[in-house]
C-alpha cells in the first residue's frame, strides 16, 4: 500500500485528492494537514507520497519544506516559474521524486500535446483557457504551459513570430507567453476549459478540452502518485504528459 499524505487536504481539489485515495485499492491515506498545520509532521516513517494542493503564494515553501522531510510530492498547486522549479532542483535529493503537474485532467495533459504536435503547420495561434472565477491565477498554468510548447515547437520548425499587426492594444490581447498570445476568461459556472485555436489561410483547427468536474483530475493524481512512489523519475518532473504513453 502506497502511503499518501495529502497537504491542502480542506480545499477544493485537496478533498476530492482524500476521497480518491480513500477509494484506491493500493492507498491508504496518511496525515491530512491544511494551512497552519506543521508539515513537519511528515516524515517518510508515515508517508510515502505527498499530495500538495494549496496556492501559489504558499506552496514553493511547502514543497521545499516537504522535500527537506525526505519524502516524496505531487504537486497540483500551479504558478510555477522557472526560477521556482530551479529552487526545487537544487532542493531534491538524488533519488527523490517531486512531480508538477500543470493539469491532472487526461484531456487537458493530451490536448497540450496534440497542441504541440500541431504548432509547426500553422501561421497563427492563439490560447484561451476559462475557469470559474474563484482561481486565483491567470493566466491558468495549464495554458502557460501550453503557449510555452507550442513555442517550442515553431521555433523548432523554424517558424517565426505569429502575425498580428494590431496597432493599438488597451489591454485586450492578453498576455504574451513566448510569443504566443493567451486569454483568460472567469466566469461563474464554469469549472476548468481550454481551447487552442490555429489558423493558416482558408482554415482553422480548434483543440478544445472541457472538465467538467474537479472528479476529472483524480486519475491523473492517482497515476502521479503511482509513478513518482515507483522511483523511476527521480529529480523534478513536470507535466502528466512524462507518465503517458505518447
Amino acid at each position: 500500500m502506497i502511503k499518501v499524505s495529502v497537504v491542502g487536504a480542506k480545499g477544493r481539489m485537496g478533498s476530492h485528492v482524500v476521497e480518491a485515495v480513500n477509494a484506491a485499492d493500493d492507498m491508504e491515506l496518511a496525515l491530512t494537514l491544511d494551512a497552519g498545520d506543521d508539515l513537519t509532521q511528515i516524515t517518510p516513517v508515515n508517508t510515502d507520497v505527498v499530495v500538495e494542493f494549496t496556492v501559489p503564494s504558499q506552496s514553493l515553501n511547502n514543497v521545499l519544506t516537504l522535500v527537506g522531510q525526505g519524502v516524496d510530492v505531487v504537486v497540483g498547486t500551479t504558478g510555477w516559474t522557472e526560477d521556482k522549479l530551479n529552487q526545487v532542483r537544487e532542493a531534491v535529493a538524488a533519488q527523490q521524486s517531486v512531480f508538477i503537474a500543470p493539469n491532472f485532467a487526461i484531456s487537458a495533459v493530451l490536448a497540450d500535446y496534440f497542441a504541440r504536435v500541431a504548432a509547426p503547420y500553422f501561421e497563427s495561434v492563439e490560447v484561451l483557457e476559462m475557469h470559474h472565477p474563484d482561481k486565483v491565477d491567470a493566466p491558468s498554468g495549464t495554458a502557460i504551459h501550453t503557449a510555452q510548447g507550442i513555442a517550442a515547437s515553431r521555433k523548432a520548425a523554424g517558424l517565426g513570430p505569429v502575425p498580428d499587426n494590431t496597432q493599438t492594444d488597451g489591454g485586450s490581447r492578453g498576455q504574451v507567453v513566448d510569443g504566443i498570445h493567451v486569454h483568460a476568461v472567469r466566469l461563474r459556472g464554469l469549472n476548468a476549459h481550454e481551447e487552442v485555436l490555429f489558423g493558416n489561410a482558408g482554415e482553422q483547427l480548434v483543440l478544445r478540452a472541457d472538465s467538467f468536474d474537479r472528479t476529472s483530475f483524480m486519475p491523473g493524481v492517482l497515476l502521479a502518485v503511482r509513478k513518482v512512489e515507483s522511483g523511476e523519475f527521480p529529480g523534478v518532473t513536470v507535466g502528466l504528459d512524462n507518465f503517458l504513453d505518447l
